[in-house]
């Protein structure tokens, strides 16, 4: 058990806790935590199949030693 000393301390280590930290911020809204913008357009030139530079994006050991 505690004796009363040992409650006192804790007492005012408490005291001396809030007096230093104060109290705890607001809690911010979810809405004001999160953005939301609209997606980019797809770039169809990006995206589209070009079958004489497809080589490029593959490796290949074979390709890397000029086999």
């Amino acid at each position: 058990m505690q004796t009363n000393n040992a409650a006192n301390t804790m007492d005012s280590a408490a005291a001396a806790r809030h007096e230093r930290f104060g109290k705890l911020p607001e809690r911010v809204p979810y809405q004001d935590m999160v953005e939301v913008k609209p997606a980019s357009p797809k770039e169809s030139a990006r995206e589209a199949y070009d079958p004489e530079g497809s080589w490029m994006s593959f490796s290949c050991l074979a390709a890397d030693l000029g086999l």
